[in-house]
């Protein structure tokens, strides 16, 4: 336990310093980096922003107050974001939210803020608080945000928005409400007593709203307390604007990139608990060294330092940062005595030209198997510095003691053990099964934590000067690429044998078997076994054991199973299987999935090797589909999975092809404001209507579009939705074709949806258009617009907003039916 907390705090503390604990394992600070952080270390306070979402938080505000102001400056998002939509790939959920944790990481290593979150997951929008918190386990949420503010100590906290509905969405409210109620809890020895074994009460100095100007939405006022952060920094060369821009822009899932802004731009704010501020965010705050019993003496010697600090011989401010380490030790324990221990030693290491890192050979390593591993180390500075012993993972003591001669690149490689406890890379608010709207999180040390701490890590011990030291690193793998260069990746622990299905759906509509196939790969050499399925009742596997033997790490083979439903398909119903491969006596049942995009780390995961076994009374019309990608859209797959044969259309194909061969042509979700080329296809596929053809065009939002005739007859977007995924649907007209053809559907069809109904409905449709259904969340009005239905010439026009984007994914049985209904209009 105690390796876990200090290598924890090792990890915040980095990161406290706009350190990447999981980019290139040694930080380089140029010698401006360096003032800056000697200016850092001079000042003693703290401030903590707290919002809903990845994109919430005001990115110019806290790179001014990490990189200007030069507090310590974290942002609490209460959610990873898994709700929102994708416009760089098709994942959804908890893969969206693994990639958004990671853009909000490359955020703050630009504006120089921490991330930490709470253990609540975004379910999608909200309307409002009370519904937030139907879903969201409101005292456990409030908990995670008073253990952050405990466990951070903020002197001044601010929230992004109002606790009332000009926060314009149910998580930002919840965010300002448990925001303004932890200020006071945090304070409280009795509310969540159990916490003080790890953190200690902590009242805040104040709370503050950071009002803002948004659209139509102006809460900002001339009588709020304001300050100017569009400050122009010349050790960083940029102005918070430029910076915030750069930091925004890491936002790339939610096509977030904007422009840099240049010039002097006010933030205001607003007292929601606490005094108000009449100079600065953190008035009545000392934020001197005096701040501490014994501290004023640190000050002196850190003034001097600065003083004295030669831009072009940082090494020569070694002696003078070796004395405050002396003297911070010197100090009672405490928090701010622990934090500026740290970066005094960064400072050190920096100043002293220290380089470290520790890597693999190998991408992947399995417990209980041995690995390669190589630290190396140089010394670019005018300083001793003598390495007393490095202690691996499973090896302590692996090399001996020498001197680091200057500028001379020394290198230590070992064979060693990867310990048998070692845990797999799966982040750890996934590795337990959740309800919606909450993680399960069973270690209450890894709570606010952006990412794993990494399993497995090198010990360098040095002296340097007349003092000890040692520097933590991350075990990575390192490899160069022909294009890239030289690559840094997290170095991923594996079971010895994981399972890849090629499909999360299967769909049986009648007793026809399917065929599975099961492909197993070796994560280590020599492993063999048999693999079977675990079957719910109601279906079989005529051959469920097969044997299998992989010689080498890599290796594959592919196995193929025959699932056969017992009986006929008379009803609608969901059922999951598992792979399951034993291998050295033991049972496995994870896959391998890792998200790959330029712009992130590696993400690497093993979910269970599982997928949904869908029965569905369905008939379907016509074969041939062509479809259109939208943004992150699997669509097309789930018509496959149902028997259709589904051809992706490209420029070629729209412009030039022979249209009039597909039964049914469908747009993927925001093709009409992520394809430019819509505008050129549009008059095309409206011809192709018209001559017959059947076209479906799926949910966009409504700004920016890049043609506002998405139809041929005028209709409109609104942002009107249903979120509520169990709310009443009612039919308009229950004779409509589109309910009978081919599959009767009825309000059955809409049982099991996930997430939400729909999403930006349709408004001010020409009465060519007919409309489906009405739907409405609770307490509100109905809502006619979510789907058109029209005739145009020989064919047929559909416009939908309903979400058959998460709904045919997830297996849901009646939004098959109904789609399929959709293609089949007539």
């Amino acid at each position: 336990m105690f390796i876990r907390r200090y290598t924890a705090l090792v990890i915040i503390l980095l990161t406290a310093m706009g350190l990447p604990a999981m980019a290139q394992p040694s930080p380089v600070w140029n010698a401006a980096d360096i003032k800056l952080q000697l200016k850092k270390l001079d000042t003693l306070g703290s401030v903590l922003y707290i919002a809903a979402h990845p994109d919430d938080e005001n990115t110019r505000l806290l790179g001014y107050l990490a990189k200007e102001k030069l507090y310590r400056t974290g942002y609490l998002s209460l959610t990873r974001g898994d709700g929102g939509q994708n416009l760089v790939g098709n994942e959804q959920s908890e893969l969206l939210g693994l990639i958004r944790t990671q853009e909000l990481l490359a955020a703050r290593r630009i504006d120089g803020a921490e991330q930490f979150f709470t253990r609540a997951q975004d379910f999608g929008f909200s309307k409002n608080p009370q519904e937030t918190f139907t879903i969201w386990e409101r005292e456990k949420i409030l908990g995670d945000v008073v253990y952050m503010i405990r466990k951070f100590q903020p002197d001044v906290i601010i929230c992004r928005f109002p606790a009332d509905s000009r926060a314009g969405h149910g998580h930002h409210t919840a965010s300002a409400m448990l925001a303004e109620e932890a200020y006071t809890a945090a304070a409280d020895p009795k509310r969540f007593p159990e916490q003080l074994t790890l953190v200690k009460p902590w009242q805040a100095k104040r709370i503050l709203w950071n009002t803002f100007n948004f659209g139509n939405v102006n809460t900002t006022a001339d009588d709020q307390f304001k300050m100017d952060v569009g400050t122009f920094n010349p050790l960083l060369g940029k102005g918070f604007g430029e910076i915030a821009a750069e930091s925004r822009s890491q936002h790339k899932s939610q096509g977030f990139g904007v422009p840099a802004s240049r010039g002097s731009s006010q933030e205001y704010f607003l007292t929601i608990k606490g005094n108000t501020p009449k100079n600065s965010l953190l008035d009545d705050v000392n934020t001197s060294w005096s701040r501490i019993p014994g501290g004023s003496k640190v000050g002196a010697l850190v003034d001097a330092a600065l003083a004295a600090y030669n831009m072009e011989d940082p090494t020569a401010s070694v002696p003078a940062l070796l004395e405050i380490r002396r003297a911070i030790q010197s100090l009672p324990d405490g928090y701010w005595r622990n934090l500026k221990l740290k970066e005094t030693e960064q400072l050190i290491y920096a100043c002293a030209g220290l380089w470290a890192e520790a890597y693999s050979t190998s991408p992947t390593v399995v417990p209980g198997n041995n690995m390669e591993a190589t630290v190396q180390l140089i010394n670019r500075g005018n300083v001793k510095v003598t390495l007393q012993q490095i202690d691996l993972p499973g090896k302590p003591n692996a090399s001996g003691k020498q001197d680091l001669a200057f500028n001379k690149f020394t290198s230590i490689s070992q064979t060693l053990p990867v310990p048998a406890n070692t845990p797999e890379s799966q982040p750890y608010w996934l590795a337990d099964a959740h309800p919606v709207g909450m993680y399960i999180i069973k270690d209450p040390l890894l709570v606010g934590n952006p990412e794993n701490i990494p399993a497995l890590q090198a010990q360098i011990h040095l002296r340097i000067g007349d003092q000890d030291f040692t520097i933590s690193r991350p075990l990575q793998y390192k490899y160069t690429d022909p294009v890239k260069g030289e690559i840094y990746q997290p170095l991923v622990i594996a079971p010895p044998v994981v399972a890849d299905l090629n499909s999360q759906v299967y769909i049986f509509t009648d007793t026809r078997p399917q065929s599975v196939p099961v492909k197993i790969k070796a994560m280590a050499d020599n492993v063999k076994g048999t693999v079977h399925l675990q079957l719910p009742a109601g279906f079989t596997a005529a051959n469920n054991s097969i044997a299998y033997t992989l010689a080498q790490k890599g290796d594959e083979v592919e196995l193929r199973f025959n699932i056969n439903p017992v009986k006929g398909v008379s009803d609608n119903h969901v059922d999951t299987f598992t792979v399951v491969m034993e291998c050295n006596g033991k049972e496995y049942t994870q896959s391998l999935q890792q998200i790959r995009y330029d712009h992130i780390p590696l993400i690497t995961l093993f979910p269970a090797a599982q997928a949904r076994l869908v029965s569905v009374n369905l008939k379907h019309n016509g074969n041939r589909l062509g479809y259109i990608p939208g943004a992150g859209d699997m669509v097309a797959a789930s018509l496959r999975q149902v028997g259709y044969d589904v051809t992706e259309l490209g420029e070629k194909d729209i412009m030039s092809g022979n249209l009039q061969q597909y039964d049914a042509i469908i747009a993927g979700v925001r093709a009409y404001n992520v394809n430019a080329r819509m505008k050129y296809w549009q008059p095309r596929l409206m011809e192709y209507v018209n001559k017959g053809g059947k076209l479906i065009i799926q949910y966009n939002v409504n700004g920016p579009l890049v043609i506002n005739d998405m139809g041929p007859y005028p209709f409109g977007l609104s942002r009107d939705r249903v979120t509520d995924e169990n709310a009443p649907v009612h039919f308009i007209n229950p004779k409509d074709p589109v309910f009978h053809y081919p599959n009767e559907i009825t309000t059955a069809d809409f049982n099991g949806w996930v997430q939400e109904r729909g999403l930006y409905y349709t408004v001010n449709a020409d009465k060519a258009y007919d409309k489906l259904f009405t739907m409405n969340d609770k307490g509100e009005s109905a809502l006619d617009g979510s789907t058109l239905v029209a005739h145009y010439g020989k064919g047929s026009y559909v416009y939908t907003g309903l979400s058959f984007f998460r709904q045919l994914p997830a297996g849901v049985p009646g939004a098959y039916r109904l789609f399929v209904n959709l293609i089949s209009v007539k």
